[in-house]
């Protein structure tokens, strides 16, 4: 799946996977790219090595994090041959694929149309409040960009319809900020949160402008996502993980 802003961008490539594709059974079917799941670790190299080839990268030149729910931003200056741990990634290299593991939680990929600068961030609610988004659009500008050249693309996730939160939650992101209030809705009773939108006027505050969000809601059967939710209530034991990919060529 692509983004329609980031499409026209030819010094660029990116994709957002779903579950189609891969060699993963049962639970994890098909495109399974978690590597902390317990799927069969070579499924999910071949589901690897399948996204790597249609990105066009090599296996060893996926960048992948030890996510963390946190708002820590790695530039990434060639491949690491330890496991990274953060949320966010920023890089200048051309042939070095940034790649976010989500299952819920929203990808969120950047790329600056002048510098050629690309970045990637994973955020659950956690990560979002913590600002990963704005941490690493304020990356960009630390490093030369200027806010009205960066687009912003937030990915396939959990949307407001099916997000359903405690009023402890609510009140935490109303005791940061009383703006808060307009991503929640209550229905029949059941408080439900916008998680994409909520990042979306993080930086929209911030002063970026050029953001789109993929209105694809992962925890709806049809659009065929992992879901970290959906997982949950059927009551199984572990889940699989989309993944998400931009790369300077």
């Amino acid at each position: 799946m692509k983004s329609n802003k980031l499409i026209k961008y030819k010094k660029i490539t990116h994709n957002f996977f779903n579950k189609t594709g891969g060699t993963s059974t049962g639970i994890y079917k098909s495109l399974n790219c978690g590597i902390g799941s317990k799927d069969k670790k070579s499924s999910i190299l071949k589901n690897i090595k399948f996204v790597t080839k249609k990105i066009g990268c090599k296996n060893d030149k996926l960048i992948l994090m030890n996510q963390v729910h946190s708002s820590k931003i790695i530039e990434v200056k060639k491949s690491f041959k330890k496991k990274i741990i953060g949320d966010g990634l920023f890089t200048s290299k051309p042939g070095l694929a940034l790649g976010i593991l989500t299952a819920d939680c929203a990808p969120i990929l950047m790329y600056d149309k002048k510098l050629e600068f690309i970045g990637a961030a994973h955020a659950g609610w956690k990560g979002a409040y913590k600002g990963v988004a704005l941490k690493l659009a304020s990356y960009f500008v630390k490093k030369g960009s200027k806010k009205k050249n960066l687009i912003v693309v937030i990915g396939p996730c959990i949307k407001k319809n099916s997000y359903e939160v405690k009023s402890n939650f609510k009140r935490k992101f109303l005791l940061k900020n009383k703006k808060n209030f307009r991503f929640f809705t209550k229905k029949n009773e059941k408080i439900y949160f916008d998680l994409p939108n909520f990042i979306k006027f993080q930086l929209i505050e911030f002063g970026v402008k050029n953001i789109e969000i993929i209105n694809k809601d992962t925890f709806k059967r049809g659009n065929n996502f992992f879901s970290a939710r959906y997982s949950i209530s059927k009551k199984y034991d572990d889940y699989g993980r989309n993944i998400s990919i931009i790369m300077i060529k």
